[in-house]
């Protein structure tokens, strides 16, 4: 069969049975993540039926997809909510950092994946996927709760700890020097600052030359700079997605909203994509050998993520129900964590059963983390409900 028929009729099979997943997930009441991952391991190297036709194009479309999440998620703050975020959250992040960190290092470390496996790891079991904590927030109502703020403040450290990890984790995946690495991580730190100034002080100019009334002009103005940013990023050894996340923050006012609404349907498309391609890249056989080491890994995370939550919120004053609630919330990984694993399988820096530990993470810590989210507050207050006085005898 031709070529171009063939990854047509690939990419658009897949399509559509993104969409059917997608539905799935929605009628359940999960994210769609997990049901992506699985799409991409049914159809890839050794699954079910093997897609030949559409690899470049998936990988391509991949790289696409993690610059718009990148940039979508620049888009919810602005510079001054980041600098208001991080002075009120630093002492919760570090804690955030250490506690889950380590067990992601501990575990390729006992695998014998070395100190390049042990960064690769501690990264994916550390950050919190921001898009799913966001729609469970959403979805449970909880926007207006006291422990909501705190949530954020930590999800708003964590994307600024990315800023200074995946420059260096590229660097170190690349094999640069010691010295290389320094360079790159001073180059990402001063890129980092250059934009936060700009956005703080020249936002409106930043939007102003990015806005249009017309939509079809916004979203090419849109698109053209994330990739343009993206691109002179990678080229001065600074993550794409680190470039494109600093441009959504130097967007500001109704131009991100708009940028928001117009670059959403688009988003979602590349980003399902990014997860499906992981997936074919990604053999089923090699997930059976480590899914008890990848549920040990969820037990732990979990747990440290809920005592981050608590603890974070119990400083800012608030009652046990809601410190539950936001330790709860900070349970699920995805979208960055397979960034994160995707890095590092195409650098072929890493054995390939990391890539296996992490989808079977990431896999069990998206659905587990929206359960908690769900059933937190029902268990704690069946825990602490207090209990009647016994009536004396006579």
């Amino acid at each position: 069969m031709d070529v171009l028929a063939l990854t047509l009729i690939e990419l658009g099979a897949v399509v559509f049975c993104l969409g059917l997943l997608a539905r799935l997930a929605g009628r359940i009441g999960m994210s769609p993540i997990p049901f992506y991952l699985l799409g991409g391991l049914g159809f890839g190297a050794g699954g079910v039926i093997k897609l030949e036709g559409m690899q470049e194009f998936a990988h391509l479309s991949g790289e696409i997809g993690v610059i718009l999440l990148l940039l979508m998620l620049g888009l919810e703050y602005t510079a001054s909510e980041l600098v208001t975020g991080l002075r009120r959250s630093w002492k919760a992040g570090i804690l955030d950092f250490v506690l889950n960190f380590l067990p992601g290092v501990g575990i390729a470390l006992l695998l014998g994946w070395g100190l390049v496996g042990a960064m690769v790891m501690g990264g994916v079991t550390y950050i919190s996927s921001s898009g799913i904590a966001a729609k469970v927030i959403t979805d449970l109502g909880r926007l207006g709760n006291r422990e909501t703020p705190t949530v954020l403040s930590i999800l708003v450290f964590e994307d600024l700890a990315m800023a200074v990890y995946l420059p260096i984790l590229t660097a170190t995946l690349s094999g640069v020097s010691f010295l290389g690495g320094l360079q790159t991580v001073g180059i990402s730190l001063a890129v980092v600052t250059v934009v936060l100034v700009v956005a703080l002080r020249h936002g409106h100019r930043v939007s102003s030359a990015l806005h249009s009334e017309n939509s079809e002009v916004f979203l090419l103005n849109l698109l053209g700079a994330a990739l343009l940013v993206a691109g002179l990023a990678s080229a001065l050894q600074v993550s794409a997605a680190v470039g494109a996340f600093m441009l959504g923050i130097a967007i500001s006012g109704v131009t991100a909203h708009n940028a928001t609404r117009i670059l959403e349907p688009l988003r979602d498309l590349f980003a399902a994509i990014f997860f499906v391609a992981f997936g074919l890249n990604t053999d089923p056989a090699s997930i059976p050998p480590v899914l008890g080491w990848a549920l040990i890994l969820a037990v732990v995370t979990a747990l440290t993520k809920m005592i981050t939550g608590i603890w974070a919120a119990k400083q800012a004053g608030i009652a046990r129900p809601g410190r539950f609630r936001a330790g709860a919330a900070l349970i699920a990984r995805g979208e960055f964590s397979i960034v994160i694993a995707g890095l590092a399988v195409t650098s072929g820096a890493v054995p390939g059963d990391l890539a296996a530990l992490a989808t079977a993470y990431v896999l069990i810590m998206a659905v587990m983390g929206p359960l908690a989210a769900r059933y937190v507050e029902p268990v704690v207050k069946l825990m602490y409900r207090p209990t009647r006085p016994q009536p004396v005898q006579a």
